[in-house]
């Protein structure tokens, strides 16, 4: 009987199930169904093309929640958590799968771009913030008061917006 239970215990756990996954877009997503009953992870991918000469991966370390993986209608909601993604991409036919997607979402978007795989974060520390200029350069942004009070005496007198242009 002791036999038994030992051969039970150290059953190999069942195979992750990698599949695309497509959110707007061929290649733009990745299933990860990595426990029993289809639940996993849908990673989103994104193109960095900063560089018109150069595609390479933009890393969202925030996966959807997975449903359904082993049915016929995947689909996401919510939030996982980032370490289910960097246990994902830790393993090596994951990180397989996200090369060959991404590269062909880079030659769909900028087709004459050169491909440049850059690993994925497999930790914490190694996350880096997305750099967004537009926003993070305030002095270049219009402020959203101004902006809504430049409309509204748009539609309230658009006669004298008329009136004052044409006689410029």
């Amino acid at each position: 009987m002791l036999a038994l239970t030992a051969c039970n215990s150290s059953e190999p756990s069942p195979a992750w199930k990698v599949f695309p996954l497509q959110r707007h877009q061929a290649h733009d997503g990745l299933a990860v169904v990595n426990q029993p009953d289809g639940y996993g992870i849908h990673l989103y991918l994104e193109t960095d093309t900063t560089d018109r000469a150069v595609c390479k991966p933009r890393w969202l370390v925030d996966p959807a929640r997975l449903f359904n993986g082993n049915g016929s209608h995947p689909f996401s909601s919510g939030v996982a958590t980032r370490q289910e993604f960097f246990t994902a991409v830790g393993r090596k036919d994951v990180r397989s799968a996200l090369e060959q997607e991404l590269k062909a979402l880079c030659a769909a978007r900028v087709p004459q771009a050169r491909w440049l795989w850059i690993e994925p974060p497999r930790q914490a520390s190694d996350v880096r913030p997305l750099h967004l200029p537009a926003l993070e350069e305030h002095h270049l942004l219009t402020d959203p008061a101004e902006e809504n009070a430049r409309q509204e005496a748009l539609l309230v007198k658009p006669s004298q917006t008329t009136d004052s242009a044409s006689r410029q």
